[in-house]
């Protein structure tokens, strides 16, 4: 939801607080479970002041479901168009998937949770926008397939493996714990790759492709993981 006219940049910090505060709710009682006081009490808002900042309930869980999908769908269609091989650019995408996963517990667990509350026109503005992004994933799995790398198999429920395997991380990963994005990611595709490749791809040495990649890039690429570290 844009900024209305004529409000300064305190508007904007305290909008972002109070969808902050409505995430933390929703993720621990629903999004339907919670009322509109409670977010107004964490907020430290009257119900009048609340919706001079929000506009509705419903705009809150669509400002979180876009904190969730925006950034990802866009890092997404980055690597599609990258000019590398789809197993790299798969492998790319994992572990961008995994950082957004990991930079927004709370906001995953609503949009995972709670989308179905979203009605008329923003309900199918995210199922479209999810559409897209199981396609790019899909279409990365069709072009291993097509190229040799992957055998053949149905690549609808190749990319259902792919999304499954990542989009439950949300429910038991801890921020700052044992597994990182990149281990995660590292581990969830050495899985995946050895599951779909075909007989002759070798995935031994897509580790050290992925951190050549990285390596090489003379400036950030929005989206994508950082470089590592000079040696």
């Amino acid at each position: 939801m844009p900024r209305p006219p004529g409000h300064g940049p305190g508007f904007e910090i305290k909008r972002q607080e109070i969808i902050d505060r409505a995430a933390e709710l929703f993720a621990k009682q629903g999004y339907a479970a919670t009322g509109i006081a409670e977010i107004g009490q964490v907020a430290g808002l009257a119900k009048g002041a609340l919706y001079y900042y929000i506009g509705s309930k419903e705009n809150l869980l669509v400002e979180i479901q876009d904190r969730v999908l925006r950034p990802l769908l866009s890092s997404a269609r980055r690597i599609a168009a990258l000019d590398e091989d789809p197993v790299l650019r798969l492998r790319l995408l994992s572990q961008t998937l995994l950082e957004n996963i990991l930079a927004r517990l709370d906001h995953v667990w609503v949009y995972e949770h709670d989308y179905r509350n979203l009605r008329g026109t923003n309900r199918a503005r995210l199922l479209r926008q999810r559409r897209e992004f199981e396609k790019i994933v899909q279409d990365l799995l069709t072009a291993a397939m097509d190229d040799g790398s992957f055998r053949k198999m149905d690549p609808r429920l190749a990319m259902l493996q792919f999304l499954n395997m990542h989009n439950h991380t949300y429910q038991w990963v801890k921020p700052g714990g044992e597994w990182d994005a990149e281990t995660l990611a590292r581990e969830y595709c050495t899985t995946l790759v050895v599951g779909f490749r075909s007989p002759a791809y070798q995935v031994d040495d897509l580790e050290d492709r992925f951190r050549d990649f990285l390596a090489q890039r003379r400036t950030p690429i929005a989206g994508l993981p950082p470089a590592p570290p000079n040696e």
